[in-house]
C-alpha cells in the first residue's frame, strides 16, 4: 500500500534539492478530493497541489512518473520564483 512516507521518499528521490535548500515537503491524503496533497514551504510561504492517486501509484511502482513529476516541478518552480 502506498502511504505518504513512500510518496515523500519518491519525490525526494526525483527532486533531491527539496528539503536541502530550504524547501520543506508535506504529503497527506485528502479524502474529500480522493487525491494526495503535496505541500511545499519556503521562507514562510506555502504552495499546495493535488496528485491523482493513479499518478502517485504509477510513479511509486516505477511505471510512469510524468504526472507526479510535472506537478512537483511546477510547484517547485512557482515557490522558487516568488520574491523574498
Amino acid at each position: 500500500m502506498i502511504d505518504k512516507n513512500t510518496i515523500c521518499a519518491t519525490i525526494r528521490e526525483i527532486y533531491p534539492e527539496i528539503g536541502e535548500c530550504g524547501i520543506d515537503l508535506a504529503v497527506d491524503f485528502d479524502e474529500k478530493n480522493s487525491a494526495w496533497t503535496v505541500e511545499l514551504k519556503k521562507d514562510g510561504r506555502v504552495l499546495k497541489t493535488f496528485i491523482e492517486t493513479t499518478d502517485a501509484d504509477a510513479c511509486i511502482t516505477k511505471e510512469n512518473c510524468i504526472g507526479l513529476g510535472v506537478e512537483i516541478a511546477q510547484l517547485q518552480g512557482n515557490i522558487e520564483r516568488w520574491p523574498t
